[in-house]
């Protein structure tokens, strides 16, 4: 019963095994025996589980345990799953041995310590992770290190230099087409393989013909159809489409 039901129903006796206090009121409190006996029980609980479980303790969270009950083949330990793999990144060869989980983004950032490449939504949706494999633009995250052995692979810190960017870098800088500069290096690298498409002439959902041969014609319509796949969560759209077309431009 608590403090609302003793408003209601004042002369309501206590169900609750409380010893009565002054004027015959409950006290909410055990009386030394009720105490002791509540006390005895739960201990005697505690033990006799502890007791039955005593004898499965040592098998129960052994590695093979699950396997010995259900027939299948003990687990593999980690170490054994580990494979070889040959990486080039920005021109220098990394022999690496990897779980064969490891996606490429994981393998640059964690065991070459490229941190440019940016690790945002991890699902292919943001673009931070872009990086060129062969000259072409691909969500790091999405794919194994495992199936890039001997690829070539371009990070953000194989453009340019300080003392000589990219032309896409300039113009990022010149347009000041960032803020946070967390999405840039998905930005720039993504910006590079636009230009390299365009050029070769493939055509995306913005193209007016997509039947027409020869280079692509990089408007506005079509520079934000080819770098969708890449968020600024700052919202520095109409300075990146104005960079790009500065770079287009004086590449024509």
């Amino acid at each position: 019963m608590n403090r609302f039901d003793s408003l209601r129903h004042p002369s309501r006796p206590s169900t609750d095994g409380a010893a009565p206090g002054k004027d015959g009121e409950p006290s909410g409190a055990l009386s030394g025996a009720g105490a002791s006996r509540r006390r005895f029980l739960a201990g005697s609980g505690a033990l006799t589980t502890g007791l039955a479980a005593a004898p499965l303790l040592p098998t129960a969270f052994a590695p093979d345990a699950q396997a010995k009950e259900t027939g299948a083949p003990p687990a593999v330990p980690a170490s054994a799953s580990l494979t070889k793999v040959r990486l080039k990144v920005n021109g220098r060869v990394h022999d690496l041995t990897l779980d064969p989980r490891v996606t490429l983004l994981d393998a640059l950032r964690e065991y070459l310590g490229l941190k440019g490449t940016k690790k945002g939504c991890d699902r292919g949706q943001c673009g931070a992770c872009t990086v060129l494999v062969n000259g072409r633009r691909i969500n790091s995250c999405l794919t194994l290190a495992l199936s890039h052995d001997a690829d070539e692979i371009v990070t953000i810190e194989g453009v340019g230099s300080a003392t000589a960017p990219h032309p896409v870098q300039a113009a990022f800088l010149a347009r000041d087409a960032f803020q946070c500069g967390y999405c840039t290096p998905g930005q720039i690298c993504s910006a590079i393989a636009l230009l390299d498409e365009t050029r070769a002439g493939a055509a995306s959902a913005a193209t007016p013909d997509v039947r027409a041969s020869g280079p692509v014609v990089l408007t506005e319509d079509e520079i934000r159809e080819r770098m969708s796949g890449n968020i600024c969560r700052c919202g520095a759209y109409v300075n990146i489409v104005a960079a790009i077309r500065d770079v287009s431009g004086r590449a024509a």
